[in-house]
């Protein structure tokens, strides 16, 4: 019998089977307790939620932001023209008014064409439409004339000879080019 008790103590010996006793402080300070455990793993779960929930809210801003920023868009293309649209309105009603003059005589029509003609210059000047102009002689640019023939002429070459419509701008964008004659 005193052999079968030795060979649990030479298996002990060996470390295959450890016992209570043969276990030391250090090792056990390194394996943390379960509720230590649990409680950071709480920790990580709660952080983790918190930062699924900063996301979501980041994302459905970025959403809104774009939602937002499409519908601007919308209303800037479908209005862009309300200010011009404002402007014009003076213009048309001072035509209706001339219109109704039963007896109109050369020099009250020609005034009211005349007012009228003003507010006009007033509604492309706010609307920033600016005339092309070209006065002869001027070097023909064709980013903003257009020549319609060749003439011959005692001016240099490619210069501008007579304008026969004016041409128009809107900011720097060429809207209509000036339709011109040019020197040969």
């Amino acid at each position: 019998m005193q052999e079968q008790h030795k060979e649990p103590a030479e298996e002990t010996a060996q470390g295959s089977v450890p016992n209570e006793a043969d276990v030391s402080d250090e090792n056990v300070s390194l394996v943390p307790d379960n509720s230590e455990l649990e409680m950071k793993l709480a920790e990580a779960e709660a952080k983790l939620r918190d930062m699924q929930e900063a996301f979501l809210r980041a994302k459905a801003e970025g959403e809104n932001i774009r939602r937002r920023a499409q519908e601007d868009i919308s209303k800037a293309h479908k209005f862009a023209i309300e200010n011009f649209a404002e402007a014009l309105m003076p213009v048309k009603d001072s035509l209706e008014i001339a219109l109704k003059i039963e007896t109109p005589s050369v020099e009250s029509f020609k005034e009211g064409v005349e007012m009228t003609l003003k507010q006009l210059n007033s509604a492309f000047e706010k609307n920033r439409l600016v005339e092309v102009n070209p006065q002869p002689g001027e070097k023909l640019d064709p980013m903003k004339h257009q020549a319609i023939s060749m003439v011959p002429s005692d001016q240099a070459a490619n210069t501008i000879v007579s304008v026969l419509q004016k041409g128009y701008m809107i900011a720097d964008r060429l809207l209509r080019p000036a339709l011109v004659t040019v020197a040969q």
